[in-house]
Order: structure tokens, then C-alpha cells, then sequence
């Protein structure tokens, strides 16, 4: 499949400092595609490139055989065909919903016109009856939606999305996400999702980008990410795991907590990457020791669904997620074992 955008060795610096540095990606027709990474990494400077709204000094942004930036080229934004929805939503508090919606679109369309499209996308958003409302008249998701609408009303090829979903409460902000993800994929609008969130990437996006310090340290679908992380910036990312330096011998792994058997030649000084929920617990006695160390809880933290443990392990300490019925207590005596690891190459 030919990309609709395609991101090539792109740099921006402010002030003399790299905030992109050599970033490349694509992003295909109909495609969910998110930029991940913790505040600073460079993430929303990549999509204010892609937008237009800054320069870039080196590489290039194209859609199809169409040039938008390179060293000697700049399409404006207005030029670009891509959407953008703030972070803060931007609507106008003296604007009502539907001429929120409509003031994307050219002036050069007669009124009524910009009002039936601007009308159409908030019907495809969901909130059309709400189309007379003033924006500080709308709970937090609806003026998501306007923004959400506003954008959409321009026909965008592209769809940029700023932490669109943070300023909304956890619940609201699930429900909203679905909800929004619904209409970009039944309409098959490209997206690219910046986000410090990255429960909301896996669950948004078909593929993510990990970036840190102005790079990308990898690219996958959701599973490849979270599951076989290249780096131990992105195992630590993308959830809680435990970093374990170990050898390989004749496909055994040994941890703190015993042997491993893992599917991979025989090494030495290799990083595991374990995940919380590849990790049982038991608690101490003589039948689960099998010459075992044995730890004890240090913390836990009840999530509802699961509890994350904080395991303390030969003066080292580890985390164990176990489902809602297995209870232990701060103080418990218990007994690891590694059910299943990934091996990180690169040892920083």
C-alpha cells in the first residue's frame, strides 16, 4: 500500500538544542498511527512540522508525490489538507457550536453551504442537536466533538491529534476515545495521535511510535511495542516491567527468582525485560521453595481489576501484577517465578 504521508529525516532545533532529530515515518490511508513518548521527547514538535506551523531544517514531509516541507519548500498550513485538533480544543467562547464548526471552511463558500457541512460533520460526530449550544455551555467531551467537527468539516486527507483526550476525567475520557475512534475508522481518516498516554496508544492507534529525546526508538503495532520492546526506554514506557541483567546458557536464563527457560543463543551480559503479569507469586513455605530466594511484599496497590505488587527480592525490588483474588499483605513472605521474559540486545 502506497503512504499517504510520508515523514523522511526531519531535524528541528530551537535555540541551538535538537528537539527532532532524524525522525522518519509513514502513515497509510485509513490508518490509526500514534507518536508516544514522556513530555519533552520532541512528540507535538513532529506534529507542528507535519501541521506546518513550524519550518523543518532538514529532511522532508510529503503527501503522496506532493512536497509540503523540505530545505527549500513550505506549504502553509491552510495549503496542507490536514486537520488539527488542539490540545486546549481552541473553540471560540462567542461562537455557538455550529459556528465553531464552520470556521475552518473558505470564506469564498456562501454561508448557508459552510453550514450544511459544518452541520454534517457535527452529525457525524454525534452532536448536531447540540449545533445552537455555546462552547462554555458543553461538558468536556462535546467540546472535544465541536473541535473534532471543526476539523472534519474541511475534509481533511489527515487528522492531526494533539493529547486531544487528556484534559477529560478518566471515565469521560475512556468513553470519548472509543467514541472518536468510531467515527475516524467508519469514515477511514487518517490519524496521527500524540499522547504521553500510553494505555491511550495502545488502545487508540494501529501502530505506535516510541520517541525518545527527539528520536524514535521504535515502531510497531500496539503488540510489537508493549511485548518485544527494542530498547529499555521503551520497555519501561510502555508499562511497569522488571530490567534484569543476566547470561544465557544453553537456553536458561537465571533471575533473582530462578531459572527461565527463553528462546534465544547463549549470551552473556543480555538484558531481560519482564513484565509484571509474567511474574507468579506464591506465598513462602517449604513446598514452594525449590531452592528458591525468598522475598517479601514491600507494597501493593489495589487496581480494582488486578493488584501490582512491590516485591523485595535479595535486596533488589521487583513488580508482580496478580488478578483480584489473589490477596497478600505488605510483610508476606513469598516465592517468584518468571513465566516468560524478552531479551532486550542493546545493554545501556
Amino acid at each position: 500500500m502506497t503512504p499517504l504521508l510520508t515523514v523522511n529525516s526531519i531535524t528541528k532545533q530551537f535555540a541551538r538544542t535538537p528537539v527532532v532529530s532524524d525522525v522518519s515515518f509513514d502513515v497509510f490511508p485509513g490508518e490509526i498511527f500514534a507518536l508516544v513518548g514522556a513530555s519533552g521527547c520532541g512528540k507535538t514538535t513532529t506534529l507542528r512540522l507535519i501541521a506546518g506551523f513550524e519550518t523543518v531544517e532538514s529532511g522532508s514531509i510529503s503527501m503522496g508525490e506532493r512536497i509540503l516541507a523540505d530545505e527549500k519548500k513550505h506549504v502553509p498550513p491552510e495549503s496542507r489538507g490536514i486537520g488539527f485538533v488542539f490540545q486546549d480544543y481552541a473553540l471560540f467562547p462567542d461562537k455557538n457550536v455550529l459556528n465553531n464548526a464552520a470556521f475552518g471552511l473558505s470564506r469564498k463558500l456562501p454561508k448557508k453551504e459552510r453550514h450544511a457541512l459544518a452541520l454534517e460533520a457535527l452529525e457525524r460526530v454525534g452532536i448536531a442537536h447540540l449545533h445552537e449550544r455555546m462552547p462554555h455551555h458543553l461538558s468536556g467531551g462535546e467540546q472535544q466533538r465541536v473541535a473534532l467537527a471543526r476539523s472534519l468539516a474541511t475534509q481533511p486527507r489527515l487528522l492531526l491529534l494533539d493529547e486531544p483526550f487528556s484534559s477529560l476525567d478518566t471515565g469521560l475520557r475512556e468513553a470519548t476515545r472509543e467514541e472518536v475512534r468510531d467515527v475516524l475508522k467508519t469514515y477511514s481518516i487518517s490519524v496521527i495521535l500524540v499522547t504521553h498516554d500510553q494505555e491511550e496508544a495502545l488502545s487508540f492507534a494501529e501502530r505506535v511510535a516510541v520517541m525518545n529525546s527527539g528520536k524514535i526508538e521504535q515502531i510497531g503495532t500496539p503488540e510489537e511495542v508493549y511485548q518485544c520492546p527494542k530498547t529499555v526506554y521503551v520497555a519501561s514506557f510502555m508499562g511497569r516491567t522488571n530490567i534484569i541483567e543476566t547470561d544465557i546458557k544453553n537456553g536458561i536464563a537465571e533471575t533473582p527468582f530462578g531459572p527461565l527457560e527463553i528462546d534465544y543463543p547463549d549470551a552473556d551480559d543480555v538484558l531481560l525485560s519482564i513484565r509484571p503479569e509474567h511474574i507468579l507469586v506464591e506465598k513462602h513455605s517449604s513446598d514452594t521453595m525449590d531452592n528458591k530466594i525468598p522475598g517479601h511484599i514491600v507494597a501493593r496497590e489495589f487496581k480494582g481489576h488486578d493488584f501490582t505488587y512491590c516485591v523485595a527480592v535479595g535486596g533488589e525490588h521487583y513488580f508482580v501484577q496478580t488478578n483480584f483474588q489473589r490477596h497478600f499483605q505488605v510483610g508476606d513472605k513469598v516465592v517468584l517465578k518468571p513465566i516468560e521474559a524478552v531479551v532486550i540486545k542493546e545493554n545501556d
